[in-house]
């Protein structure tokens, strides 16, 4: 579909259009991505104003957004990327030896001991949440990665859309275990400012650390 021909149509008939496009065509030096570039385009925003020391990305899939944030982390001479997977088999060669990059291999949760010795004390950190997106799993994933966060730190929490904007993923997924984890604790906010273009795949999902 052209521009020309989708000016009648609605926000709900374009999004699974795009969806196509970002699970099976997007791609970051040539790596398939499953991305939506205008929250990607945030994601830049955010690390430029904010400048963390680490990056922790939690489901690595083939590496495409590893590969394009130790590029950020280069472009601004400061950041390394610690990115978590169960499987690290189809990860681009790009990403293995790209020297602001460390892969841990295994689930999440069970490696918060490991990826914490990987930040120090004054370490600022940004979280990017992309694994199962099961509600129990991004809740616990929440719930212990917040602690590694300072007041002004970020935590992304990806496709709290399902459901949400697109009928597919889990249910209850992402947005409900956002919606839990927000409810506990007074510390974060979700600044829906982020989501200016409108078309997001993380509704409600960009969340900072006020204190």
């Amino acid at each position: 579909m052209y521009l020309e021909e989708s000016l009648t149509c609605s926000i709900k008939q374009i999004i699974p259009i795009l969806q196509n496009r970002f699970v099976w065509h997007t791609t970051y030096f040539g790596i398939r991505t499953l991305r939506n570039p205008l929250d990607t385009w945030v994601y830049q925003e955010i690390i430029f104003e904010n400048k963390p020391d680490v990056i922790i990305e939690i489901g690595t899939y083939r590496g495409g957004l590893t590969l394009w944030l130790a590029h950020l982390c280069d472009s601004l001479g400061k950041g390394r990327v610690i990115s978590i997977n169960t499987d690290h088999n189809n990860v681009s060669h790009f990403v293995k030896e790209h020297n602001r990059i460390t892969l841990v291999l295994g689930d999440a949760t069970k490696k918060i001991s490991d990826v914490s010795k990987l930040v120090t004390d004054v370490d600022h950190v940004l979280v990017i949440e992309d694994s199962s997106h099961t509600y129990n799993n991004t809740l616990s994933v929440l719930r212990t990665y917040s602690e590694l966060l300072k007041t002004g730190d970020w935590f992304i929490v990806e496709d709290t859309n399902c459901h949400h904007g697109l009928n597919e993923g889990p249910s209850p997924g992402p947005y409900e275990a956002v919606e839990k984890f927000l409810s506990e604790r007074d510390d974060f906010e979700s600044d829906r400012s982020k989501e200016s273009f409108v078309i997001t795949w993380n509704p409600t999902g960009f969340l900072r650390k006020v204190k």
